[in-house]
């Protein structure tokens, strides 16, 4: 499809920013820089070329995004790709953390995502296209172990629910698939993790290019990646809005 309006969530930086520079490569791709700070957002957007626009996402509350939402499609009428990008980290077990951190959590990693993707389905479904992804975590893998701090592991586990149990209700022209980018140099990752952003986000960039007869509902890992986050990082609360 020529012409996509192209949202990516968290788009200001680390894998989000990446992303957006790959994808507004493509001058007929008209790419969304999400992000909760407008001004931020517009500033980077600014730098990137003329077919970037910063534009507002407040993840963590459901009005405000309600209300993002609105103002894109009236702007600009569609979403054809849509990339869950935007996450928040906190540290600890299901002892440990408080309700506040693990509401925000879920409300971030896994509701925001359904609520965008429940608003930008049907524009997809009247042009006959669209491409959905949700950035996810080894730590979100039952076959890793859910090995991470509870409720990032909990909400990455349920947005890989979602892209599986959401395919079962779309039209095989809007394709969903989830990913996990390794352990990337970022805000959240650290900088002893070995992947750059742009390895991180070279999957997420291939899967918003897939074919008409590429994977759907799927659950990927970059394979490159030769490590996960490991265990024992410093305990901090990370956030790639």
């Amino acid at each position: 499809m020529k012409n996509r309006n192209i949202l990516v969530t968290g788009g200001n930086r680390g894998i989000g920013l990446a992303i957006v520079k790959e994808l507004a490569k493509d001058k007929e791709n008209t790419v969304l820089l999400g992000c909760r700070n407008i001004e931020e957002g517009s500033a980077m957007a600014a730098e990137l070329g003329d077919n970037v626009h910063g534009v507002g996402l407040n993840l963590s509350e459901r009005e405000d995004l309600a209300s993002s939402i609105k103002d894109i499609l009236e702007r600009y009428e569609r979403v054809d790709v849509l990339i869950n990008n935007a996450g928040v980290l906190h540290e600890g077990s299901f002892l440990e953390v408080d309700f506040e951190k693990f509401d925000e959590s879920y409300r971030v990693n896994t509701l925001a995502p359904l609520e965008l993707i429940r608003a930008f389905v049907p524009g997809m479904k009247k042009t006959g296209y669209g491409r959905i992804i949700n950035v996810s975590s080894g730590w979100g893998s039952f076959d890793e172990g859910l090995s991470g701090p509870f409720s990032y592991s909990f909400s990455k586990a349920a947005l890989n629910a979602l892209t599986l149990t959401v395919a079962k209700d779309l039209p095989k022209n809007i394709k969903i698939n989830s990913m996990c980018p390794g352990w990337v140099r970022t805000r959240m990752g650290g900088m002893m993790a070995p992947r750059s952003p742009e390895e991180g986000a070279d999957t997420a960039v291939w899967l918003a290019n897939l074919p008409t007869d590429g994977p759907l509902s799927r659950t990927k890992t970059n394979h490159a990646a030769t490590a996960m986050i490991p265990k024992g990082r410093p305990a901090k609360s990370r956030t790639t809005r």
